[in-house]
C-alpha cells in the first residue's frame, strides 16, 4: 500500500498487540490483512461475501458513553480494515494455541469431535468463543443462535453444537421430550440382549479444562485512552484508487455528505462490500462516522420507540426484547414480528455488522424488516445541513418513488416505530429456502387496524418482498377492503385482488413464479388466520375462533437445538490398554484446526517471486472464439502475463480433459487463459479486462432431455439382466410407469481449489502443492502438459479442507493450468479459487433422469422391473461413465427382482463436466429404486415399509450381476431400525397429529440401504506404503492416502500403534506425496483405510519380522532398546508395505461379475413436520443403523455417517442448483446455494453401529465415508409421505412421483389446494423461464 500525502495512520490491535498501519487502503478488507499482511493464516477463506462464517473473528470496542466494552463476531472478508480505528480484533491465535496453551472452546471443540477436515473450524471457535465472552453461561438457544451464521460441510454439526453445550448450564440429559425419562433407559431391554457392550461416550468431559473468565485477555487501555479523548479528530485514509473518511461529529458527518453527496455511508459494510466485490460497483470515497452517539441510542416514549440509525440489527434485537419485556403485550406487535424475523435474517456475524440506518435506507427487495417496519406505521427521523425532517416508512419510500426519497446529501438520524393498539394487528411472515441465514423466496409484513370492538376494517396494509425489483405495496387491494368484516368472503376476495395488483411475469428473475405467487397468499391466508385467533381472544362471544385444526397453520417452526445419542460396540475389556483400535481417538489433527495451526496449501508463506493467478473462463455454453484481446488487461500495473493454449508445451487436451480453450469453448465456466500478476487483486482486475469475440454454435445442449433428442453421449450403453423381463410383464395384476428426476449438487468443500506450483532451475522439475484426493493424476496431467516426463513432477498432499469426490479429477486440470504458467514466466503461481468460480468450473454430482416399468402382484411382490437411466455428465468424459455404470451396478439397492433390467447412458452436455461425488451414482439411482417402490406400496394401498420388507433380500443371494452376498446385516439393521425408533408407535402417532391439523402433515419413512464399496477393477483397489523407524525408536509412516478430513491419517496411526505395538504418540504422519509413495490410487469409494490399512499393516509386520530375532533375545527390553540393537546388527529399519487390493472385476459383456469387495448396510428412519401453506419443512428426528462390522475408530465412523446423512438431507431437500436455459449457472455462493445449517438437523439424531463380521477387510472393519449419504432419502420419503397424507385429505389419492430435491417450491406446489388453483398460470409456450432443470 503505497503512502501518500496526509494519510492518517490507522490504529488498531489484533491479538492484544498493537498495529499502526501508515498506508491504510479502503479497498482492503481485515481478511486480506490478517493473512497477507499480518501472516495469521487461522482466519479462513471460504465464499468472500460474509455467507459461510469460515473467516469469523471477534471485534471489541470501548463505548464511552456507557464505560463498557462490547464484543461481537463479524465475517473478516467484509470488514474494511480502514472501520476498524480504535478497535481491538481477536483472531483464532490469539484465542489459543499449541505453542502457548490452547482454550476450553478450542479444546472441547476437538474432543468432541467437532472438526473433521478443520477448514470451518476457526471461524466456529471464534463464534463459540465471542458468544462466551459476552455469556459465560450461555443458554443453549444461544448456542444453536451464535452457530447460525458458520457452516460446515464435513460434520453435521451435531459434535459442534454438543461442544458448546458443554459450556451451558441447561441439563445437558437427554431427556425424551416432556416424560423427564431419559430415552436410554427406554431401551436397555435391547442391550441386555446382547453379549456385546454398548457404549455411547465418545469423549471423556472429566479431560475438559474449566473455562475460566478471569483468564481472558484483557481490552488494551490505549484504546479506551483514544475512545475518551475529548479532542477526537476526522479522519482520512487515502487509498490507491479510494478515499476513506471517518467523521467524529455529526456536523463533519453532514458536512462530508453535503461535499460528496454520491459516497456510501459505510457502517458495516454488509451492503456496499458484497455489491462492490460480485458486481464492481466502484465509490472514489467512502464516509464512515465512527460510533457517534447521536445515531446510537433507544429513546422509548408512551407511543413508540426511536432506534438510531448507527444500532447494529442485533442491538435492535436487544432493545427489541427489552421494550416487549417492559411494556404489556398489546402495545409490542409490531416489535414481536421484528423480533421473530430478527432471529433467522442472515447469521450473528451479518446481525452484528448491518445496521438498522443501513438497512432501511438500502431497501433490499428481499428485506426482512422493512415490510413489518411499514407495516407499523414507522417513521425514518432523516437530518443533512439544511435540518431535519420525517418520511413515512411506507409503500412510496420502499418503491422508491423520487418524491418519497432521500435527498442526495440526507442520512438517516433514527427509524420512529410507534407501539400498537389493542385494534391493530402486526405480522410479519416469510418462506425461504432454508430456515435461517438465507434470503427469503417471498415475504410480508402484513398490519390492519379495526374499528374499535368491531371486525370491520379501518385501516389495512400489505408489503410483500422478493415478488419484484423493490419491495412492494398492495395499497389498491387494501383500500378497497376498507370497511369490510375481517371474514372468508373479504378473505377470497383480497387474495383475488393481490394475485392482480402484484403480478409476478412467468420470466420473472429469480424464478418459481407460480410459488411465489401462490405463497403471495398463502402467507395473506395466515396473516387473515392469526387476526381471526386475536380477534377472539379479544372477545370470544363476538368473534367465533377459527377451526380448530387450523391452529397449527399460526406457528413458524421452532428452532430447538439438535441433541442426540451415539451408540457404539465397547473395546473388548481383555484387549491391551496401549492398544488404540476401536478406541474413539480424536483427530490427529483436531487440536490444530482448532487453533488454526493446521496449514492448508493457501496457508503456506509466500515463495520469493510468486505470482497470483486468476482465470477468465467462457461466458457462452458452445461458441467459437473468434479472437482473445488481452492488450488492456497486459497494460495494468503489476500484470506479468497472459497464458494461452499457445503456452502449452505438451498435451493441451489430456484424455479428452482440455486445459485452456482452443478455437472453441464447450461450456459456460470453460477455462479460456489466465492472468498472472504480481497481486491477486491485480489479476482478478486484469482478467476482467480480457475481451474475448465468441460466435455461436449449433447445437447448444444443455438439458438431459435435449441430449437424448440429438443423440449426445458420451460412451456406449451399460446393462445388466436378469430373469425374462418382457415374459414376467405378462403375469402381473399391475404395471406401473414413471420418470424421476434427480437434481445435481455442489460439493460447496470449505476450502475452495488451492495450488501452488513451483518452477525448479534445473531438469524442468516443479513442485506442486495442493489439496486433492489423487496425486498421480495430478503428477500425470502436469508431466503431460509440459511434456517432461512424470518423476520430475513432485505433488505434496498434506491435508484438503472438504473433498467430497471434488477433488479426485477437477485438481488435476487446474493444477496443469497453474504448472503451465508457472513453467512459462519460470516463477511459482498460487492458485486460489475464488468460491464463485469453483463452483462454476468444477461442477459436481451428476443430475440423473430415469425411466421406470415396474410389474407386480396386489400383495406388494415385485414381479419385473425395467429401468433406464441417464445421467447428465457435461461437455467432457471426466468420470461419467464410471459413474454411470456405478448408478447400473448399484439399481437394485436392498430388494430382490427375479426379472430385472437395468440400462444407463451419460449423456454428453454443454454443462461443466460433473464429476466424482460422495456415493458416487447411487445416491441417485436409489432413490429412483425407493421412488418406485412407494409408487407400488400407493398402488396396492400398503405402507411403504411393509412393501419394502417383502421385497427386500432375505437370504444368502445372488446379486442381479450375479455377485454372492448374505443380507443378514442388512436385515438387521431394518429390525433394529423399526424396533428401536419405535416406528410404528410414532406412525400411528404422526396419522393422530395429521387428523387434527389440516395445514401442516406429519410423515415418517424408513428405508434401507446396500451400499456397495470399492471398484470394479482389481488396480484400483491397490495400495503402498513406507514406514521408517528412527533410532531414539519414533516412527514416520507414509502411504499413498489423502487426507481431506475423514480422519484417514489417525487410523492409520492406530494400526502401527497396533502392528507395532508402541504409544500412538511415538507415530508421525506428515503427508502424501508422489515423491515417497509413486503411482497411489484415488482417496475414494471409501476405501482409504481399507486399502491404505492394509498396506500399513504390511510393512509393520514385515519390521516386526525383522525386530523378531532382537525381541527374542531380549524380551523385557524396551522398544528404544531393540530399536538401537537392531541397527547394531545392520538389521534395515525401513521398508515398504504394499496391498495387492480386492479380487474384484465386471464383465459388461456377460453382465456379470464380483463387482465389489463387500457391501455395508443400513437403513434410517426419519419423521418430519410440513407446512402446507409455505412447503418448509421441519426434521424432527432421524435414526440411523448402519453395519460397521468392527469399527477401528467409532468417533470417527460416526462422524463420517453424520456428516454424509445431513450433505445427503442436504441433496434430497434444500440444494438446489439453478441455471439459465442458455447454461450459465446462476447458484454460486451460498448466497443462492443453500447447504444444511445448524437449524436443519434433526432435532433427535440417534446413530447406532451394528456389528458384523468383515473377515476381508482390516481388523474386519468396514469403509463407511460415504454410506450415510444415501440415508438422508429417509428425510426425502417423510416429506413424501407427509405430502401424500395432505393431498389424501384434499380428495387426491393418485399416485405422484415426488422428484429430488423436495424444495420449499416443490412441496408447497404438490399439497395441492384452493391457494394453488387461485394463482394465474402461464402457458409455457409463451416465454423463457429464468431457469431450467438440467435432469
Amino acid at each position: 500500500m503505497p503512502s501518500l500525502p496526509n494519510s492518517d495512520e490507522l490504529i488498531f490491535f489484533v491479538n492484544g498487540r498493537k498495529v499502526i498501519e501508515k498506508n491504510a487502503d479502503p479497498e482492503v478488507n481485515l481478511l486480506f490483512y490478517l493473512r497477507k499482511i499480518l501472516r495469521l493464516p487461522g482466519t479462513k477463506y471460504g465464499c468472500g461475501g460474509g455467507g459461510c462464517g469460515a473467516c469469523t473473528v471477534m471485534v471489541s470496542r470501548y463505548d464511552p458513553e456507557t464505560k463498557k466494552i462490547h464484543h461481537y463476531p463479524v465475517t473478516a472478508c467484509l470488514v474494511p480494515i480502514c472501520s476498524l480505528y480504535g478497535a481491538a480484533v481477536t483472531t483464532v491465535e490469539g484465542v489459543g494455541s499449541i505453542k502457548t496453551r490452547i482454550h476450553p472452546v478450542q479444546e472441547r471443540l476437538a474432543k468432541c469431535h467437532g472438526t473433521q477436515c478443520g477448514f470451518c473450524s476457526p471461524g466456529m471457535v471464534m463464534s463459540i468463543y465471542t458468544l462466551l465472552r459476552n455469556h459465560p453461561e450461555p443458554t443453549l438457544d444461544q448456542i444453536t443462535e451464535a452457530l447460525g451464521g458458520n457452516l460446515c460441510r464435513c460434520t453435521g454439526y451435531r459434535p459442534i453444537v454438543e461442544s458448546g453445550k458443554t459450556f451451558s448450564v441447561e441439563s445437558t440429559v437427554c431427556q425424551v421430550k416432556g416424560s423427564g425419562k431419559c430415552c436410554m433407559d427406554q431401551e436397555e431391554r435391547f442391550f441386555m440382549t446382547r453379549q456385546e457392550q454398548i457404549c455411547t461416550k465418545l469423549y471423556n468431559e472429566e479431560e475438559f479444562q474449566p473455562l475460566d473468565p478471569s483468564q481472558e485477555p484483557i481490552f488494551p487501555p490505549e484504546l479506551i485512552r483514544m475512545a475518551e479523548d475529548p479532542n477526537k479528530r476526522m479522519l482520512t485514509f487515502l487509498g490507491e484508487r479510494t478515499t476513506w473518511i471517518t467523521p467524529v461529529t455529526l456536523n463533519d458527518l453532514l458536512e462530508l455528505k453535503a461535499k460528496f453527496p454520491k459516497a456510501p455511508l459505510v457502517m458495516g459494510n454488509t451492503a456496499v462490500g458484497p455489491s462492490i466485490k460480485f458486481t464492481d460497483e466502484f465509490h472514489p470515497v467512502f464516509i464512515s462516522p465512527l460510533r457517534l452517539p447521536e445515531l446510537h441510542f433507544v429513546d422509548t416514549t408512551d407511543d413508540g420507540v426511536t432506534i438510531g440509525a448507527g444500532y447494529s440489527l442485533a442491538q435492535l434485537n436487544d432493545a427489541l426484547h427489552f421494550t416487549v419485556s417492559e411494556q404489556p403485550k398489546e402495545k409490542t406487535k409490531t416489535y414481536r414480528a421484528l423480533l421473530k424475523h430478527l432471529r433467522t435474517l442472515a447469521g450473528a456475524q451479518i446481525r452484528n455488522m448491518a445496521t438498522l440506518g443501513g438497512h432501511v435506507v438500502s431497501r433490499p427487495n428481499f428485506s426482512d424488516l422493512n415490510p413489518i417496519l411499514a407495516a407499523g406505521n414507522a417513521v425514518i427521523n432523516l437530518i443533512s445541513k439544511e435540518g431535519e425532517r420525517q418520511i413515512p416508512l411506507d409503500g412510496h419510500f420502499l418503491e422508491r418513488s423520487p418524491e418519497a426519497n432521500l435527498k442526495p446529501e440526507e442520512i438517516v438520524l433514527s427509524v420512529y416505530i410507534p407501539h400498537s393498539t389493542p385494534w391493530h394487528f402486526v405480522s410479519g411472515l416469510r418462506q425461504a429456502q432454508r430456515q435461517e441465514n438465507a434470503f427469503a423466496i417471498v415475504n410480508a409484513g402484513m398490519s390492519v387496524k379495526f374499528e374499535d370492538g368491531t371486525a370491520r376494517i379501518k385501516d389495512l396494509h400489505m408489503f410483500y418482498g422478493s415478488v419484484g425489483p423493490t419491495v412492494v405495496s398492495a395499497a389498491h387491494t387494501c383500500q378497497q377492503l376498507i370497511g369490510r368484516r375481517w371474514d372468508d368472503p373479504m378473505l377470497g376476495d383480497a387474495c383475488r385482488w393481490v394475485l392482480e395488483e402484484i403480478y409476478i411475469p412467468p420470466a420473472a428473475e429469480g424464478g418459481m413464479v407460480e410459488y411465489r405467487r401462490t405463497l403471495i397468499i398463502s402467507l395473506l391466508f395466515k396473516f387473515y388466520l392469526k387476526v381471526r385467533r386475536g380477534l377472539n381472544k379479544m372477545d370470544p362471544q363476538k368473534f367465533p375462533d377459527i377451526p380448530e385444526n387450523f391452529t397449527s397453520a399460526l406457528e413458524d417452526f421452532p428452532i430447538e437445538t439438535p441433541q442426540g445419542i451415539q451408540m457404539f460396540q465397547c473395546v473388548d475389556p481383555k484387549q491391551p490398554p496401549q492398544d488404540p483400535v476401536g478406541h474413539p481417538v480424536m483427530h490427529q489433527s483436531a487440536i490444530k484446526h482448532a487453533t488454526g495451526e493446521a496449514v492448508f496449501v493457501d496457508d503456506m508463506p509466500p515463495v520469493a517471486q510468486e505470482l497470483f493467478l486468476a482465470v477468465v473462463t467462457s461466458t457462452r455454453a458452445h461458441a467459437k472464439i473468434i479472437s482473445i484481446d488481452a492488450s488492456e488487461a497486459l497494460a495494468l500495473p503489476g500484470v506479468v502475463d497472459v497464458i494461452t493454449a499457445e503456452d502449452v508445451p505438451g498435451d493441451n487436451n489430456h484424455n479428452g480433459e482440455v486445459l485452456y480453450a482452443q478455437n472453441e469453448v464447450i461450456c459456460v465456466g470453460q477455462i479460456v487463459c489466465a492472468v498472472a500478476a504480481d497481486t491477486y487483486a491485480r489479476a482478478r482486475e486484469a482478467a476482467k479486462k480480457v475481451k474475448i469475440a465468441y460466435e455461436d454454435i449449433e447445437p447448444r445442449i444443455i438439458t438431459i432431455e435435449q441430449a437424448l433428442e440429438h443423440n449426445s453421449f458420451l460412451s456406449v450403453e451399460k446393462k445388466i439382466e436378469q430373469g425374462n423381463v418382457e415374459q414376467a410383464f405378462k403375469y402381473v395384476d399391475q404395471i406401473i410407469e414413471g420418470e424421476v428426476h434427480v437434481e445435481g449438487q455442489e460439493h460447496f468443500y470449505m476450502e475452495t481449489q488451492t495450488f501452488l506450483a513451483i518452477p525448479k532451475e534445473e531438469d524442468k522439475e516443479m513442485v506442486l502443492h495442493l489439496g486433492t484426493q489423487y496425486p498421480t493424476h495430478v503428477q500425470e496431467f502436469v508431466a503431460a502438459a509440459l511434456n517432461v516426463p512424470r518423476s520430475r513432477i513432485v505433488c505434496h498432499m498434506k491435508r484438503a479442507g472438504g473433498a467430497f469426490g471434488g477433488k479426485v479429477t477437477k485438481p488435476a486440470l487446474l493444477g496443469a493450468v497453474a504448472a503451465v504458467a508457472a513453467n512459462k514466466i519460470g516463477r511459482p503461481i498460487r492458485f486460489v479459487l475464488e468460491r464463485e468460480d469453483d463452483m462454476l468450473i468444477t461442477a459436481g454430482r451428476h443430475p440423473l433422469l430415469a425411466r421406470y416399468k415396474i410389474g407386480f402382484m396386489n400383495n406388494g411382490v415385485v414381479k419385473a422391473a425395467d429401468v433406464e437411466f441417464y445421467i447428465n455428465g457435461g461437455c467432457t468424459p471426466d468420470e461419467s461413465e464410471l459413474v454411470l455404470e456405478f448408478v447400473v451396478l448399484k439399481s437394485e439397492n436392498a430388494y430382490y427382482i427375479p426379472n430385472f433390467r437395468c440400462r444407463g447412458r451419460p449423456c454428453k452436455t454443454n454443462l461443466p463436466s460433473n464429476t466424482a461425488f460422495r456415493g458416487f451414482g447411487f445416491p441417485q439411482a436409489t432413490v429412483v429404486v425407493e421412488a418406485y417402490i412407494t409408487a407400488v406400496a400407493s398402488q396396492c394401498d400398503l405402507p411403504p415399509e411393509e412393501v419394502r420388507e417383502i421385497n427386500m433380500y432375505k437370504r444368502i443371494s445372488k446379486t442381479a450381476y450375479k455377485q454372492t452376498f448374505n443380507p443378514e446385516p442388512l436385515r438387521r439393521c431394518w429390525k433394529e431400525c423399526l424396533e428401536k425408533s419405535s416406528f410404528y408407535a410414532r406412525k400411528l402417532a404422526a396419522e393422530e397429529f395429521n387428523k387434527k391439523n389440516y395445514w401442516k402433515k406429519r410423515g415418517l419413512a424408513v428405508v434401507p440401504m446396500k451400499f456397495t464399496i470399492g471398484m470394479p477393477m482389481t488396480y484400483y483397489n491397490q495400495a503402498a506404503a513406507l514406514v521408517h523407524i528412527y533410532l531414539d525408536g519414533s516412527v514416520l509412516v507414509i502411504h499413498g492416502g489423502c487426507e481431506m478430513g475423514q480422519g484417514l491419517y489417525t487410523k492409520m496411526i492406530q494400526v502401527a500403534s497396533r502392528e507395532l505395538n508402541i504409544p500412538q504418540s511415538y507415530i508421525h504422519l506428515s503427508e502424501t506425496s508422489t515423491f515417497t509413495v509413486p503411482n497411489a490410487i484415488f482417496t475414494a469409494g471409501s476405501m482409504g483405510t481399507d486399502i491404505n490399512g492394509k498396506a500399513v499393516q504390511n510393512a509393520c509386520q514385515i519390521l516386526m519380522a525383522r525386530l523378531q530375532p532382537v525381541i527374542r533375545k531380549n524380551p523385557q527390553g524396551s522398544w528404544e532398546d531393540w530399536i538401537a540393537k537392531a541397527f547394531e546388527e545392520s538389521i534395515s529399519l525401513s521398508t515398504t508395505g504394499y496391498f495387492k487390493g480386492y479380487q474384484t472385476n465386471m464383465d459388461w459383456e456377460k453382465e456379470e461379475g464380483n463387482a465389489f469387495p463387500y457391501y455395508v448396510y443400513g437403513a434410517s428412519c426419519s419423521e418430519v413436520e410440513v407446512d402446507c401453506l409455505t412447503g418448509a419443512h421441519k426434521l424432527l428426528r432421524t435414526d440411523i443403523f448402519v453395519d460397521a462390522a468392527f469399527s477401528i475408530n467409532p468417533a470417527l465412523d460416526i462422524g463420517q455417517i453424520e456428516g454424509a446423512f445431513i450433505q445427503g438431507m442436504g441433496l434430497y431437500t434444500i440444494e438446489e442448483l439453478k441455471y439459465s436455459p442458455e447454461g450459465v449457472l446462476y447458484s454460486r455462493s451460498p448466497d443462492d446455494y443453500k447447504i444444511p445449517t445448524v437449524t436443519e438437523i434433526p432435532e433427535e439424531f440417534y446413530v447406532t453401529l451394528v456389528r458384523s463380521q468383515n473377515p476381508i477387510a482390516i481388523y474386519s472393519s468396514k469403509g463407511l465415508g460415504e454410506a450415510g449419504m444415501f440415508l438422508g432419502s429417509s428425510v426425502l420419503f417423510a416429506i413424501y409421505d407427509a405430502v401424500t397424507a395432505a393431498r389424501r385429505e384434499r380428495g387426491l389419492t393418485k399416485t405422484f412421483t415426488l422428484s429430488s430435491p423436495a424444495t420449499p417450491e416443490l412441496i408447497r406446489m404438490t399439497c395441492v389446494d384452493q391457494f394453488t388453483d387461485m394463482i394465474p398460470r402461464d402457458d409455457p409456450s409463451t416465454f423463457t423461464p429464468w431457469s431450467i432443470h438440467v435432469s
